[in-house]
């Protein structure tokens, strides 16, 4: 007899504030639709501002009785932990925040009869952005071993999940982001953001980023700087570096022409208004936004960080830099800028190696079959 009951998920987060893997987490919500039944649980209490993201039709709640994951991992305390995942059917977790929870789970899933675990790995914040930390590794060695599977967005992260975590080839899943390529052809209204409207003939290069450390966001301010005073520097999320990022832009100089607007909820309304795309971050894995800025015929200039310069289309390479070279990523700007052939030929190229790698469809299905294997339930997602 096949079992129809409603799957209920948990989802435990390093942040649901809105960010990469969190809105691509929603999307997945949203694929699945009302079968799913969710629970949302952020590490950092309050960051849920990717709730905004989840279709509200569907049943989502965010407990906040829930056993923090933030602490000491001490035997009584995953304890409470690991029977927090009892009332579930599949327990998806994220990031270095939640892996006490994975830890309980691996220490307890036996004597408590634990739903499968689905682990996600996206990146690392500014404490790791340059080295990982061995006793991290160690723990993530021993904290994964009762997992179905480890999913990662990049062929680095795929390396350092076999290598570094000693994770066995078969429970390692390479899915790359996906996005709906075709919602990013229009262009969007011209005061489609709050509080911002481009105007006739303005310039403006762009990105899209949660504002914290990694990011290195005064860092693009900086390199910006060196741009054509015709062109604004538009700046699409939120978090605690809002502060930093203004006084920088004051202190270049730049401070009228850095704008600020917030978490754009659909990056497909927006993306479009960009005439250049740029990333500054000291870690990346496989940003989603690098694939939204191709969807939408854009150049791109970043580090070499993570998978970018593979990311990207053979045209768009060169404008691909050493990680933490200013000076480079600034010289790069400045050539597409004074370039708007170059920025057509580069953008018309990374649309189109977007629409035949990047599809959002393939995505969704590797995540559902993945799910649908750890269950044991291939058709409740």
């Amino acid at each position: 007899m096949l079992d129809s009951r409603p799957l209920r998920v948990l989802h435990l987060h390093s942040s649901f504030s809105a960010g990469g893997k969190e809105l691509r987490a929603a999307r997945l919500m949203n694929a699945f639709g009302p079968k799913v039944l969710h629970t949302v649980v952020s590490a950092q209490p309050g960051a849920y501002g990717a709730a905004i993201a989840v279709d509200p039709s569907l049943s989502v709640t965010y407990p906040e009785d829930f056993p923090s994951l933030q602490g000491r991992p001490l035997p009584r305390r995953l304890l409470g932990i690991a029977r927090a995942l009892r009332d579930h059917d599949l327990v998806l977790t994220y990031n270095w925040g939640a892996m006490d929870a994975v830890l309980a789970h691996a220490l307890f899933r036996r004597s408590l009869g634990l739903p499968p675990l689905v682990h996600h790995e996206d990146g690392f914040n500014e404490d790791e952005a340059n080295r990982l930390k061995p006793a991290r590794n160690w723990f993530r060695r021993v904290a994964l071993t009762g997992a179905s599977a480890v999913i990662v967005p990049s062929q680095r992260l795929e390396a350092i999940a076999l290598d570094a975590w000693k994770q066995p080839r078969g429970k390692v899943r390479l899915i790359v982001n996906g996005i709906n390529c075709a919602a990013y052809v229009d262009k969007p209204r011209p005061d489609i953001l709050p509080g911002l409207v481009k105007q006739p003939g303005e310039k403006w290069v762009g990105t899209l980023a949660g504002l914290r450390p990694v990011k290195n966001l005064p860092r693009l301010v900086r390199a910006f700087a060196q741009m054509p005073q015709d062109w604004r520097l538009v700046i699409l999320g939120e978090g605690p570096e809002r502060g930093a990022i203004a006084a920088q832009a004051e202190a270049s100089g730049v401070g009228n022409r850095v704008h600020l607007p917030g978490f754009v909820a659909d990056p497909s309304h927006a993306v479009g208004l960009f005439d250049l795309f740029a990333l500054s971050s000291d870690s990346e894995q496989f940003p989603i936004s690098v694939v939204e800025a191709m969807a939408a015929g854009l150049a791109v200039a970043s580090p070499a960080v993570g998978d970018v310069a593979s990311m990207v289309s053979e045209e768009n390479r060169g404008h691909i830099t050493r990680p933490g070279d200013e000076a480079e990523l600034a010289r790069a700007l400045v050539e597409l800028a004074c370039d708007a052939q170059l920025r057509t030929r580069i953008g018309i190229a990374n649309r189109a190696h977007a629409n035949a790698h990047y599809d959002e469809n393939t995505m969704i299905s590797l995540y559902r079959t993945v799910y649908g294997q750890a269950v044991g339930r291939m058709s409740a997602i």
